[in-house]
């Protein structure tokens, strides 16, 4: 999965409904001294590079303004731009508590947690993605993809069917290995049917399995995994 974040200011404006007294809390500990030096030290470090410092400048503010989950969403940025996807996760769970409606926050818990291989969480983080952003398709085929992985197999193929009918599925394309570990570019409905052949074949029905890799290689001639799983069928 291509990497969707863009690291936020953490001056920007939270998405929190803020009343008078908050704001005017807010103006107050921006303004104080030690915020502002706390705040030049983080955008010192960003210049130079230096992730430890500009975390521990992050931990300072982010003390002083507990409500500002920009703070808070800079900070898990830093833990999954450095691959420390449980602090990253650790501290997305504080986001969403603060706005649960954070898509971003959401977005980078998923993959943090599908990175470390939390199946079932980054399940159920796939799912609320899907729920809250006007269903996007890519977020159903991770819904998908993970239901298979956890053998959830009517689940899987429900969703599979979902996709298969959107027009959209011929467009979206994804990245998988061939053959000498390069990367090649697969039509989102070639992987599909490929899957539903994987779940066939799980199944004990090697008739439609065989069915479900050759329509992914009509559709992709070249999908080394589909030709990989049809000539490993055919072998058996």
């Amino acid at each position: 999965m291509k990497k969707y974040f863009v690291i936020l200011s953490v001056f920007c404006t939270s998405f929190i409904a803020v009343t008078p007294g908050m704001a005017q809390q807010s103006s107050d500990i921006k303004s104080s001294l030690n915020y502002r030096i706390q705040k030049g030290i983080y955008n010192r470090a960003l210049k130079y590079n230096d992730v430890n410092m500009a975390i521990d400048a992050l931990y300072n503010l982010a003390v002083m303004e507990p409500q500002n989950d920009s703070l808070l969403f800079s900070l898990a940025y830093l833990y999954f731009d450095s691959q420390n996807y449980f602090s990253s996760v650790l501290t997305l769970n504080d986001v969403l508590m603060l706005n649960p409606d954070n898509i971003s926050a959401l977005e980078m818990k998923a993959v943090s947690l599908e990175r470390v291989g939390a199946t079932e969480k980054a399940l159920e983080a796939y799912e609320s993605l899907y729920l809250k952003s006007d269903n996007n398709l890519n977020y159903l085929y991770k819904v998908a993809v993970f239901q298979y992985d956890l053998k959830r197999y009517g689940e899987s193929k429900t969703n599979i069917d979902i996709l298969l009918s959107k027009s959209e599925s011929d467009e979206i394309k994804y990245m998988f290995p061939n053959e000498d570990d390069q990367q090649q570019e697969i039509p989102m409905r070639a992987s599909l049917h490929n899957m539903k052949g994987l779940i066939a074949r799980d199944g004990g029905n090697p008739t439609e399995a065989k069915k479900q890799f050759t329509i992914a290689l009509e559709i992709s001639p070249e999908f080394f995994l589909a030709k990989k799983n049809l000539s490993e069928l055919s072998n058996n």
